[in-house]
């Protein structure tokens, strides 16, 4: 059994492909008990954001393995795995280990040393474990991995910023509605008739992924806002847009309780669906991310919306993969769209982050114990096994001598037997100890096989005997 990691993210894939492999988590379940169904999976693990889909799983053959999931991926893309394969990243083993802490400590996001993806790899996890799909090694994969990622952010600088997607897109938005409205210019970021495009230049400046609670005017005075969706992203949605200053704060979800709950922590006001085209017709910022697999505000919807409101403009900002908003809002007067796909666009080549390096090490550390750890616990079955045969030996060889040396009385048999154990277990000392050392190495694996071999050591050991009481290239 090994580790094998596939997937596809915001540098291997474009946002329209990033769309189509998106899973929600109502679908998710279907997904990874296929993934377990198939031949060469026993554990998995989906990992599903806007910035990457990727799949983690414990297979018993490499290619096998591969096979297995980039199927699955192909149907879940809608794609033919001939158009989607250039696409794919693989990782296997040690790679696919510092692929996932890389990942958790925000290394590999979009925007570098963001704080979301810490929570979004636990929630995958979780989800795994409900599904029953993960239990052994994954899960001490990931319970590692998240224990790293604590670590990055709270022994180094990497969030120093406190940057993610939604205070940079709520940054971009209020860069858009001050350009636009002398009358919200409290904030010296923007000027009145600046072209947008210039907007995305502008913003790769530090102040990009300044928290939003800037010392000074605050950059969302008195707007008025719609966050539709009360998931983690609108709820934090709904924490960054008050930190900058809005105004009128609303929260639309199809659960009325978890929209109210999240208007309650956040001094907002909760709607249903129903009511998002009239607060649209109010808003000055439409925030959405809701997971949902159809368009949520359609171009129809927004048109409608806008009659009455003048020339006061209106800014979409969709953090929702699929996407959440018509892309054709952007046709119409005085409505900017500010989807996943411009995110990308303006963090392209941004330095955002501190302590890199550091972390860097930190993930060569960590990846490095792990992998110790993985290769000692892979031998201890062996040494287990070995010991369970060799009391095996010395307990029958000990009821035949037993029947041939009747007149012993049971001082003498005590001390007979317990020389023979004595002899025994010095003999096994130091193999069994060496092999678990030279298990901490790379290939320490053969050395267990060489004690299977020489032994003739049963190859699936059984539950009791290993009970604590007893060349495919990788491509980034």
């Amino acid at each position: 059994m090994s580790l094998l990691a596939v997937g596809l993210n915001h540098r291997t894939a474009p946002t329209s492909l990033l769309e189509l492999a998106a899973v929600s988590a109502d679908d998710a379940p279907k997904v990874l008990h296929d993934l377990v169904g198939a031949d060469h999976l026993s554990e998995a693990v989906l990992l599903s954001t806007c910035n990457r889909t990727e799949i983690y799983a414990e297979v018993e053959t490499f290619h096998g393995g591969l096979a297995d999931i980039s199927d699955q991926l192909s149907r879940v893309c809608g794609v033919p795995l001939t158009d989607l394969a250039s696409h794919l990243y693989v990782h296997h083993e040690a790679r696919a280990v510092s692929h996932l802490f890389s990942v958790v400590c925000g290394l590999d996001s979009m925007l570098v040393g963001e704080t979301q993806i810490l929570g979004q790899v636990r929630a995958a996890f979780r989800l795994a474990q409900a599904a029953e799909v993960t239990s052994g090694t994954l899960a001490n994969l990931f319970q590692t991995a998240l224990r790293v990622g604590k670590r990055a952010h709270t022994e180094t600088s990497i969030d120093a910023a406190g940057a993610s997607i939604v205070s940079v897109g709520v940054r971009m938005a209020a860069f858009d509605l001050q350009a636009r409205r002398p009358d919200m210019l409290v904030a010296p970021v923007a000027s009145p008739g600046c072209d947008p495009g210039d907007a995305v230049e502008a913003l790769l400046r530090p102040e990009l992924t300044a928290p939003v609670e800037v010392a000074g005017p605050a950059p969302l005075a008195g707007a008025r806002v719609l966050i539709i969706g009360a998931g983690a992203v609108g709820s934090l949605a709904a924490q960054t847009v008050r930190r900058a200053g809005a105004g009128d704060v609303v929260v639309a979800n199809r659960t009325a309780a978890r929209a109210a709950r999240v208007a309650d922590l956040h001094d907002a006001r909760a709607v249903g669906l129903a009511e998002i085209a009239h607060e649209v017709g109010r808003a000055d910022l439409v925030i959405s991310s809701t997971g949902a697999s159809g368009l949520v505000v359609g171009h129809d919807a927004v048109r409608a919306s806008l009659a009455g409101r003048g020339a006061r403009p209106l800014v979409f900002l969709d953090l929702a993969l699929p996407r959440d908003i018509d892309p054709a809002v952007r046709e119409l007067p005085g409505v900017t769209l500010i989807d996943i796909e411009a995110l990308r666009v303006a963090l392209d080549g941004a330095q955002v982050a501190h302590d890199v390096e550091a972390v860097r090490a930190l993930v060569t550390t960590e990846v490095a114990g792990f992998l110790d750890r993985r290769r000692a616990e892979r031998v201890a079955p062996t040494v287990v096994a070995l010991r369970a045969h060799a009391a095996a030996v010395v307990r029958d060889e000990l009821e035949r001598l037993r029947t041939r040396l009747p007149d012993l009385d049971n001082r003498e048999w005590d001390m007979v037997s317990g020389t023979v154990r004595r002899v025994v277990d010095k003999l096994l000392h130091a193999p069994t100890v060496r092999v678990q050392q030279l298990a901490e190495a790379p290939g320490g694996d053969s050395y267990a096989e060489a004690l299977r071999e020489l032994f003739d050591l049963p190859r699936d050991v059984p539950a009791i005997v290993s009970a604590p009481d007893l060349d495919l290239v990788e491509r980034t």
